[in-house]
């Protein structure tokens, strides 16, 4: 006998789930996944990081940045509400999302010089290293 995995959210039930929930719901960040964080891409330079974070349908006005004790924190929040009255029916519906990511900082990062913009569902995040503490690549090894 071949024992059985219990998936409670196989493939299987996606299309029942699907049925269930309404056709128009979407993100706060234009997805058809209304629960998500969004992902974060992180590049390094020579003089800096440099993070990029994909969150369509905000507004540069919903996000947080704060840097506390060398860690970064992104956070955002969107609500929306909606009323619709006709007849003696009323509908009102509230839409709420939220996501917050926290990013340890190396020590040798200028927190005063960090800099953010938010451009077509882009939040960019440029965090510049300390001058003092970059260390050139490559070097010449003397032989003695």
């Amino acid at each position: 006998m071949k024992p059985s995995i219990y998936r409670p959210f196989s493939p299987v039930f996606k299309g029942f789930f699907d049925d269930l929930l309404p056709k128009n719901m979407t993100s706060m960040f234009g997805g058809d996944d209304f629960f998500t964080t969004p992902a974060v891409n992180i590049k390094e330079t020579e003089t800096n990081f440099h993070l990029e974070v994909a969150a369509p349908g905000l507004q540069k006005e919903d996000f947080k940045l704060a840097v506390e004790n060398n860690i970064l924190t992104i956070s955002a929040e969107k609500q929306k509400s909606e009323e619709d009255q006709t007849d003696n029916y009323t509908r009102k519906e509230f839409q709420y999302a939220s996501f917050k990511r926290s990013f340890q900082l190396p020590e040798h990062i200028q927190e005063e010089k960090i800099l953010a913009t938010y451009d077509n569902g882009v939040l960019t995040i440029d965090l510049p290293k300390d001058e003092a503490t970059i260390t050139p690549k490559g070097r010449t090894i003397e032989i003695k």
